[in-house]
């Protein structure tokens, strides 16, 4: 099995907790002589059987990210530290850009004026390409993904 099918498994296995959740909820109280809509027994048996499944794709899917050489004897789980900081420093400094351009409007001479303190310009400049950084790394993870075999 390839490394990007098993994300795959993992996504739909965490989904399918959520619902079977959603299910198990709604079938832990009843009205005094009505019956569950569901067995609560038969769904927390499957709960537990696709968690099983999840920490077994996890486990390999982690062990994969940490053994598997990525790029310039980086590991593939290296990559995702990076990408995971790039969109976060991305964040910051949009972030920094909308509140810095951010208009207030005065409407007598009395109010206070409000000026930014840092280079709007500059600092969505730096916003791009920091996002562009992380859709290339991305890509290119998402590409090895489909490349790398999982690790038993």
């Amino acid at each position: 099995m390839k490394l990007a099918e098993a994300l795959l498994l993992r996504a739909d296995c965490q989904k399918r907790i959520e619902q079977l959740k959603s299910r198990l909820l709604g079938s832990a109280k009843i009205q005094e002589g009505e019956q569950p809509p569901e067995d609560p027994q038969k769904l927390v048996a499957e709960v537990e059987l696709v968690a099983e499944q999840l920490v077994d794709l996890i486990k390999r899917i982690n062990k994969t990210n940490s053994t598997t050489v990525f790029a310039d004897s980086r590991s593939i789980a290296d990559a995702l530290a990076e990408r995971d900081v790039l969109v976060t420093r991305r964040g910051v400094y949009a972030d920094l850009a909308t509140f810095a351009a951010m208009r207030q409007d005065r409407i007598t001479r009395s109010e206070v004026k409000y000026m930014a303190t840092v280079d709007v310009a500059a600092i969505r400049k730096q916003a791009d390409e920091l996002a562009k950084n992380y859709r290339e790394l991305d890509a290119r993870i998402q590409e090895f993904n489909w490349k790398t075999e999982l690790v038993d």
